[in-house]
């Protein structure tokens, strides 16, 4: 749906840049946009973690899997920057056609970054997170996409990308991070990780806490008492 979403928002992607361009979009909303960010850029998601790991010493064995559902969908995303290249907003005439942002197929390394628009890394790294920690932490299920819509809004401001490239991480981080989530050979290596890294921990909680102390008797404390 998301990528299906993406092709049909190529009809309005130059219109969008061009309000971006001509500054029309309220500051209050470009400083959101601009917190944003963090929930999809590897450098936020490293504090995420930490912050779990510090806070939420239940869910440290599940770090792992956060790391790859996230910063392996950017990483999908960015393998797809390989095979098609798409110039930025920031150096595309936006009085031209939205097709002819796509500048080729297959560049592999020899496009800058100017022309790897397509799709947005940043975006699939945040939705990719945000489906990860919504599996953990069931309260915030309408939170994280939220924070994940904000990053990919900052994307569409910065001119970095088009509406459509947004939608295309999207669409990249919802179907890379189920797979270290919801079934599949990589969901179960990470349960299986995750159980023996509890399991790890449940025998060190055993053995850190201090034994009970034991009772020292002596022969006459056993002698049966005179009447």
């Amino acid at each position: 749906m998301l990528g299906a979403t993406g092709v049909a928002t190529m009809a309005v992607d130059l219109p969008v840049a061009r309000w971006v361009e001509r500054g029309a979009c309220p500051d209050w909303i470009e400083k959101l946009a601009t917190q944003g960010e963090t929930f999809g850029h590897g450098l936020g998601i490293i504090l995420i973690v930490l912050i779990i790991g510090v806070l939420d010493p239940g869910h440290r064995a599940a770090i792992p899997r956060i790391l790859a559902a996230s910063l392996g969908s950017g990483l999908a995303a960015n393998v797809l920057k390989l095979l098609v290249a798409r110039v930025r907003p920031h150096h595309f005439d936006l009085g031209g056609d939205a097709l002819d942002s796509f500048a080729g197929w297959l560049p592999m390394l020899t496009n800058a970054s100017w022309q790897q628009g397509f799709p947005s890394s940043h975006m699939a790294t945040a939705a990719g997170l945000a489906i990860v920690l919504a599996n953990f932490f069931p309260r915030g299920r309408w939170l994280f996409p939220g924070l994940a819509a904000l990053a990919g809004l900052q994307r569409v401001l910065e001119l970095a990308h088009f509406p459509s490239d947004v939608l295309w991480g999207a669409a990249v981080g919802c179907i890379f991070a189920p797979l270290c989530v919801y079934g599949g050979r990589m969901s179960q290596a990470f349960d299986a990780l995750e159980r023996g890294l509890l399991a790890r921990s449940a025998g060190d909680d055993q053995s850190s806490r201090p034994s009970a102390p034991q009772r020292t008797t002596s022969p006459r404390d056993d002698m049966p008492h005179a009447a």
